[in-house]
């Protein structure tokens, strides 16, 4: 089996290529398909997937028989003031992608956001695969495009929406407080956006669970539990052992101190129905995935 993972140098790409090359999550073994698969990593410069003449003869001359993208525009107030790049990276790339799929025979998963929704509180019901979407920010509405395009333009695909990623490598919200606690020593974190914390080897294992199958359609796949920004960001200055604060704050209390942040959702909790009723989910308690993430964690950009 040969696999393609666009966006390989970012966090759920580098994941997702360990696992493919070590057999095995920290969950469990991948799929027996996948342990003698060939793996073609590829990012920028060498694959820009939003240039359709450039994808259709990559995936033309490779061949593959699944495609992962994990590449996308994922500065979510960086896509309020570039929306071109916006559209082309998480719109058009998934179009041609789809449409290069399509040609070759291959399946096709692509990532996706929990943006796509609107974020209004609806009385603590977690999202599921049902719940129609209606975002309010542009890296939410280019996403969502490019769902679209996916399942216009390949049969064989795989839509997966995730939250709140985080991993050993790259930056992200969980590397970013442990740097601020030690900064500053106090912190104020949102205390009124609520959603599900989700650890990349989690996502990466499900997708690879997902991709050697016939169950084809759209995913969501994040950590199991609900918990706000604060009540993250305090269980991650507890584990990591740093001597810092965290207190709450309102949305409109932060957006008044960042007024150029994009608005982001309230409410974004999902629900992995589908993973549930089809393959099965094995994603972890979101607390219990972020203790065996400092377990491992080097503390810079890998694992020990």
């Amino acid at each position: 089996m040969k696999i393609i993972v666009t966006g390989c140098k970012g966090q759920l790409g580098t994941e997702i290529i360990k696992q493919l090359r070590e057999g095995r999550s920290e969950i469990g073994p991948i799929p027996e398909k996948l342990q003698s698969a060939t793996v073609i990593p590829v990012d920028l410069p060498e694959l820009d997937i939003s240039n359709y003449k450039m994808v259709d003869d990559f995936i033309r001359r490779q061949r593959p028989d699944v495609i992962i993208n994990c590449a996308a525009y994922t500065n979510v107030d960086g896509c309020e003031v570039n929306h071109d790049a916006a559209f082309k990276a998480n719109a058009l790339g998934p179009r041609n992608l789809a449409q290069a799929a399509t040609k070759t025979g291959a399946r096709l998963v692509h990532v996706s956001t929990d943006y796509v929704f609107s974020g209004r509180e609806n009385g603590g019901i977690a999202q599921d695969e049902a719940t129609i979407p209606g975002p309010i920010s542009a890296y939410g509405s280019t996403k969502l495009m490019g769902e679209k395009y996916v399942e216009q333009f390949c049969h064989r695909h795989f839509i997966v929406r995730t939250a709140w990623l985080y991993s050993y490598y790259g930056k992200n919200f969980v590397k970013t407080i442990v740097n601020a606690g030690k900064k500053f020593g106090k912190l104020e974190v949102v205390n009124d956006q609520c959603g599900n914390p989700t650890n990349a080897v989690d996502l990466a294992h499900e997708i690879l669970q997902l991709c050697v199958t016939h169950e084809y359609g759209l995913y969501h796949c994040t950590g199991e539990g609900i918990c706000s920004w604060y009540d993250f960001a305090s269980e991650i200055i507890r584990l990591s052992g740093v001597d810092a604060t965290v207190a709450p704050c309102t949305s409109e209390e932060y957006k008044a101190k960042h007024p150029e942040s994009a608005d982001r959702p309230k409410w974004s909790a999902l629900d992995n129905r589908m993973l549930r009723c089809t393959v099965g989910n094995e994603v972890r308690d979101w607390k219990a995935a972020l203790a065996c993430f400092f377990e491992h964690w080097d503390g810079e950009n890998g694992m020990k």
